[in-house]
Formats: C-alpha cells, structure tokens, sequence
C-alpha cells in the first residue's frame, strides 16, 4: 500500500492501527506462545551513537515511519504488561536481497547507475547505514521465534549486519559490478 505524504494522519492510522489488531487478536488466542513483530532501526532516530544498542533513547524519531514503528514497541511492551503477552520486537536494518523492494536505497541506486542518472545524496553523501542480507535476517527471525521468553515480557533486538558501510563504498560497488 502506498501512501502519501498529503495525509501524514492515514499513514500513521494504517500503521499503528493493523499493529493493534495483530496484537488484539494474540491477546484472545490462549496457545500462542510468543509474538514476534518487525520493528525497525528508524527509531534510532537523528542518534549519532554508533552501534546502535537497544538501551538507547529512541523517543526522538525523524520521520512518521519512525515514530509508528516506536509506537508499535510501545503498544507492545503495554500488552505485554496487561495481559501477559509475550513479545519481542526486532529492529531490522536496511535488508537487501534478490526480491527487494524499489524504494529501498540498493534498487535506486542501481537504477540510477544503470539509466546514467545522477543519485541524490543526503549530507553530501557523507552517511553510513548497515546492510543487512535477507538470508541473514530470514536466520535470525527464526532463531527469535523458537525462542520465547520464559514470562510475560516484552524483548527488543536489533537484527543486523552490526557495521555501517560508507554510501559513497556502496555506490562505487554498484558502478564496478553495473561497469558504469
């Protein structure tokens, strides 16, 4: 579903509302056992701290996706609380792989290379983000599953590659393997 930036309040409804339901709907199933749900390292927000660790503060978020990620934790942390819920979050950092999605930063590049086409650069293109292959994520989402916490509780992890690759090293692996 795509949505627009014209009307930031139904990106934000969709997005917390379809967690609530999920989270609605675990609370009225006794058997279940553990949920698991997709965070992300947006909510890390403008946090210069590198590596990124779950302890830090992320109450300051840059974008809506952010901030209904972060209230997806906190909803879940609150089910957790009241109804004994038990759930673990994983902040997934920027996953890439064969069935990737265009918006994401390797198929705009790519595209970009392979038409000739100039990329945008934020900062100068002096930034650095993990990748994270989906083989690996894929791993480590399951190994989460088939491990609950023991009580009633709310578990985060970050789920990725734990380097940061330079932009700039990025692109130029893209224009060796394009021959651009």
């Amino acid at each position: 579903m795509r949505h627009s930036l014209v009307d930031p309040y139904v990106y934000v409804q969709t997005n917390v509302m379809g967690h609530l339901v999920m989270l609605e709907l675990a609370k009225l199933v006794p058997e279940l056992k553990h949920f698991v749900y997709a965070s992300s390292s947006s909510v890390y927000g403008a946090n210069r701290k590198l590596p990124f660790a779950t302890a830090d503060r992320v109450d300051h978020p840059v974008s809506l996706y952010a901030a209904t990620k972060r209230a997806d934790e906190l909803l879940s942390e609150t089910y957790a609380h009241l109804f004994g819920l038990r759930a673990t979050g994983l902040r997934y950092f920027t996953v890439y792989g064969p069935w990737g999605r265009p918006d994401m930063s390797p198929h705009i590049f790519a595209k970009a290379i392979h038409e000739g086409r100039t990329i945008e650069l934020n900062h100068l293109g002096f930034v650095k983000r993990d990748y994270s292959y989906i083989d690996d994520i894929v791993a480590g989402t399951l190994a989460v599953l088939d491990k609950p916490a023991d009580a009633a509780s709310h578990r985060v992890y970050n789920l990725g590659a734990a380097r940061s690759e330079d932009i700039l090293a990025v692109i130029a692996l893209f224009e060796k393997a394009l021959g651009s």
